[in-house]
């Protein structure tokens, strides 16, 4: 599956999340859901993987986790804030960069509706 397939499975269960669920709600809650509900669509996912970074020779255990990584392809930050701005692009962005991973969404469910706001980022040609 490419990450162009996964991402589009993605969005659909975050719009069944949000609609379930609705926005104002911790981050947390809508990972659990968000993740059992990928789990359901038959999507291998890890929640809170840990992304260490690797400075020349050195590899350190910051404490950086990737919210949801589905079929070790597509990254998933998930936010409830008032709005998306640059520290969560470059939050998403740094995962990426540090897995080598070519698509991240960024999806905000503290908005009224999700399609407004989830953003999809690339890093690389895909």
């Amino acid at each position: 599956m490419t990450e162009n397939e996964i991402a589009h499975k993605i969005v659909g269960a975050a719009i069944e999340v949000h609609k379930s669920l609705g926005p104002g709600l911790l981050e947390s809650a809508y990972q659990e859901c968000l993740d059992y509900k990928l789990t359901q669509l038959g999507l291998k996912t890890k929640k809170e993987k840990p992304m260490p970074l690797v400075f020349e020779e050195v590899k350190l255990e910051c404490g950086y986790r990737i919210d949801i990584l589905v079929e070790d392809k597509v990254v998933i930050e998930i936010k409830s804030v008032e709005s998306i701005n640059d520290v969560h692009l470059a939050q998403i962005l740094t995962y990426m960069r540090l897995g080598n991973y070519k698509l991240g969404l960024l999806i905000n469910f503290n908005v009224s509706l999700l399609k407004n706001g989830i953003k999809r980022v690339i890093n690389g040609s895909l």
